[in-house]
């Protein structure tokens, strides 16, 4: 299915929804809050340790990459809630028997993660930068990351019956991002250029295979009858 095929009423119609639904979940809502606040707290306790002396280390901003593991992780938590928690309140099969197609159904659940999570990201981030007077750009990794995660998060929702058991995995499998981004941020691995580029790029192909597979796990008989 192309990307031209997608009917924009019928995604924005999921994104709409699942929006309402994130308001009602308090857990969805915890999430929101405590991942920012895991990612945020440890830089800026560096930041506030170092002396005035080594205050120009500010500058390069290493430091607040740490920061990208609120949308390497947030929206995969609540991604991983998307259909399995459907599954369980009972609301998922009404939206199944419609003619909404698998892949419109994926990425309207995909972007109703996506945009709260990367807003949230980057308030935060605003923040931080406000908090400690630094004048460094923010990362424009954070969408893709954030995209990547969604998909994984979506693709073990489909597959799974509980949803605290889908979010742990979920987190499980984008703990290599947030690893990475921790090697990043803390000079382990040297930022470059070269370095964002070629990430950009392999998540920009990650997130076009990740939109397919993730609509491929989608088996809308299997979870209308509730098999796994």
């Amino acid at each position: 299915m192309s990307v031209t095929q997608l009917s924009r009423r019928r995604v924005g119609a999921i994104f709409r929804k699942e929006l309402r639904e994130y308001r009602r979940n308090g857990q969805v809502v915890g999430t929101m809050i405590v991942i920012p606040l895991i990612f945020v707290i440890p830089p800026l306790l560096n930041i506030f340790a170092l002396p005035a002396s080594s205050a120009t280390v500010l500058k390069h901003g290493d430091p607040l990459l740490y920061m990208l593991g609120i949308p390497a992780l947030a929206p995969a938590v609540i991604a991983a809630f998307s259909i399995v928690g459907e599954r369980q309140q009972g609301t998922l099969e009404p939206v199944l028997t419609t003619p909404i197609r698998r892949e419109e159904f994926v990425l309207g659940k995909a972007l109703s993660a996506l945009i709260p999570s990367v807003g949230v990201a980057y308030f935060v981030y605003a923040l931080t930068v406000a908090a400690i007077g630094a004048l460094a750009k923010p990362a424009v990794a954070a969408p893709l990351l954030a995209a990547w995660s969604i998909w994984l998060g979506i693709a073990i929702s489909a597959r799974s019956s509980d949803v605290r058991v889908a979010q742990q995995i979920g987190m499980l499998a984008n703990l290599p991002s947030v690893a990475l981004v921790a090697l990043v941020a803390y000079n382990v691995i040297h930022p470059s250029s070269g370095l964002a580029v070629a990430a950009g790029a392999l998540l920009v192909v990650l997130n076009a295979l990740g939109w397919r597979f993730a609509s491929a796990t989608f088996a809308r008989e299997r979870l209308i009858v509730g098999a796994r």
